[in-house]
């Protein structure tokens, strides 16, 4: 996999802006793609030094419209450490 189709979106929420302070970083990630994966990515996409990647996967939720079900996608959400060393992404930074 391209390191681009590893990292979908970054994830901005109330708790993943706190959490920036301590050098955590909350992205969307395809659903196949594993830790290392996802460091090695993030390393080469934004030029950083990952310390530490947590995963978390959400099934799809079941939703109604009308008589007839389905479910969402499901995805995968990663929360990235940086070293204390490592520059900031500048993606965040508005």
């Amino acid at each position: 996999m391209d390191a681009r189709d590893i990292i979908k979106r970054p994830v901005i929420t109330e708790q993943s802006t706190e959490i920036m302070a301590d050098k955590k970083y909350t992205f969307e990630v395809d659903v196949k793609a594993n830790k290392t994966q996802v460091k090695d990515a993030l390393e080469e996409i934004f030029g950083v030094k990952v310390s530490k990647v947590n995963i978390m996967n959400y099934k799809g939720k079941f939703k109604r419209m009308g008589r007839y079900g389905g479910y969402t996608n499901k995805r995968r959400k990663a929360v990235i450490t940086l070293t204390q060393d490592s520059k900031e992404i500048e993606i965040f930074e508005a």
